[in-house]
């Protein structure tokens, strides 16, 4: 069963390894010590809690009406307009989300540094990689 520790729980969810010890005590999230002592975060467990906090974080607002599933709401961090396309940058929790769109959908969207924007995503091409692990 694939476990964590505290540290790389608070990483994944971006919060402190305080705030994870008291979703831990507070029953939130199902540890058990390794051989050492340490709490280990029960993966399963980490999983359902994560995707149940995040659960309409990132949806579609009731107007807009979509077949994409991967969403990122955030704060415009960076616009580079160039003659044709521009390059949009959101940061979305600890997510950067970069996107290469028309210059004209950027002047129409009102897009600028500050402003609150969804990149969202939708392909076949997703590349999936664990840390430490070899194919």
């Amino acid at each position: 069963m694939p476990t964590c520790t505290i540290g790389q729980a608070a990483q994944l969810l971006a919060v402190s390894p305080e705030t994870v010890r008291r979703w831990a005590d507070g029953g939130h999230l199902r540890t058990e010590r390794d051989g050492a002592g340490n709490r280990r975060i029960d993966g399963v467990s980490l999983a359902g809690f994560a995707k149940e906090r995040a659960q309409g974080l990132h949806q579609p607002s009731d107007d807009v009406q979509t077949s994409v599933r991967n969403s990122f709401t955030g704060i415009v961090t960076s616009v580079r307009v160039e003659d044709v396309l521009a390059q949009v940058e959101i940061q979305s929790g600890p997510h950067r989300v970069v996107s290469v769109i028309s210059r004209e959908a950027v002047e129409e969207l009102g897009i600028e540094v500050g402003v609150m924007a969804t990149g969202r995503v939708k392909s076949t091409n997703v590349h999936v990689d664990r840390p430490g692990t070899r194919a």
